[in-house]
């Protein structure tokens, strides 16, 4: 079966001139818009169907026209809250405000995302909203089966996703025997922080917060993309994180490589920009340096790391994996022939984790210690 890999755009083979940071880049914009919405559509679990229709009416991405990207997907969510089909209206609202809130529709869609989400919980129970007090800025998550002898499991995804997009696997989690919450990287969401080489003692003062609430001393994270680097580098210093998995993190050389900057998709260089608050390229590219971590980091993390990466990354480049690989003590590199977050094999990547987050984090992660190997 042939894969569909993502377009790799730089700007010498589409030459823009960068815009300010709030505002994505328009180089050959709306078709990188649709490319990535597919694949993050395909996660949420739309049809292929469903999403070339919506994809089919969008002609722009100027704020309010008809045919704009965050008006299409807004009516379809529209549409579908209506039905009370709050879950697919949840989707496609997250849809409208991807990559992120760069104009008043797309905010828009973002507030209605976590609206009717709030509605389906509700609706179903077993699902609280927590809004915790952080002195950075705002702080919210989704939580279930909070219980003081139970171990923590924190979910986050990565810079374009928002917590309405995971929050429906809460249920499934704690009947694992977590307890669970998910939340949302620095900048994105309903957290209003700046995304910095700090932010990673944003997972510690989580833990924090959350003690007595639950079993923070055995604590799990499942953090995707680029939260895996701040649980990564949250694991090198804080022992109640006893396991940390992850797809497509980044570690260290796509901090530090100029050239692999060269094949990077605007979009995420456009989204790096917004979370960081970079007034450029130039002023992103030295801001993200001080994200890399050394092999030193990574050889005093005492969790267990499991880790899935993609042979044709477009966003990760492949010596980030590798050096998990020979630093960290106890790793598993799962490496998959697909693009960034292994989009075509969600199936493979899901049962992967989810073995991965039985047992008892006591013991590390399932597959032993000490293993550096690339799980088969």
């Amino acid at each position: 079966m042939t894969q569909h890999h993502p377009t790799r755009l730089n700007d010498r083979d589409h030459p823009a001139r960068p815009g300010p940071p709030d505002q994505p880049r328009h180089l050959d914009h709306l078709a990188e818009l649709k490319e990535y919405a597919r694949l993050h559509a395909r996660n949420q679990g739309l049809s292929a169907r469903d999403t070339a229709r919506v994809l089919s009416r969008i002609g722009s991405d100027t704020p309010d026209a008809d045919d704009s990207w965050a008006r299409v997907w807004e009516l379809r969510g529209d549409r579908l809250a209506g039905r009370g089909k709050l879950l697919d209206a949840c989707r496609h609202y997250t849809l409208a405000r991807f990559p992120y809130p760069a104009d008043a529709p797309r905010q828009r869609a973002q507030e209605a995302a976590v609206a009717v989400f709030d509605r389906w919980r509700r609706g179903h129970g077993g699902i609280d909203r927590l809004e915790l007090a952080h002195p950075e800025g705002a702080f919210r998550c989704w939580a279930a089966g909070l219980d003081r002898d139970r171990p923590l499991l924190v979910v986050m995804g990565g810079i374009v996703s928002v917590k309405e997009q995971w929050a429906p696997l809460l249920p499934r989690l704690a009947r694992l025997g977590h307890a669970v919450v998910v939340t949302e990287l620095p900048g994105v969401g309903e957290n209003t922080q700046r995304y910095t080489a700090e932010s990673w003692r944003l997972i510690p003062w989580l833990l924090d917060e959350l003690s007595g609430r639950a079993r923070t001393d055995a604590a799990s994270l499942l953090c995707l993309s680029f939260s895996g680097h701040m649980a990564l580098r949250a694991a090198a210093e804080d022992p109640r994180i006893r396991r940390v998995l992850t797809v497509g993190a980044p570690v260290a050389d796509f901090f530090t490589d100029p050239r692999w900057w060269e094949g990077l998709p605007g979009i995420t260089t456009d989204t790096l920009r917004r979370l960081t608050g970079s007034a450029d390229d130039s002023e992103l590219r030295a801001v993200l340096k001080d994200f890399a971590l050394s092999p030193d980091q990574l050889r005093a993390i005492r969790a267990g790391v499991r880790c899935v990466a993609s042979a044709r990354d477009e966003i990760i480049p492949p010596g980030d994996p590798e050096l998990l690989r020979s630093a960290v003590p106890d790793v598993r590199v799962k490496l998959i022939d697909d693009v960034h977050g292994s989009p075509g094999h969600p199936g493979t990547v899901r049962r992967w984790l989810a073995w991965n987050l039985r047992g008892n984090p006591l013991g590390g992660a399932r597959g032993g210690a000490g293993r550096r190997a690339a799980a088969r």
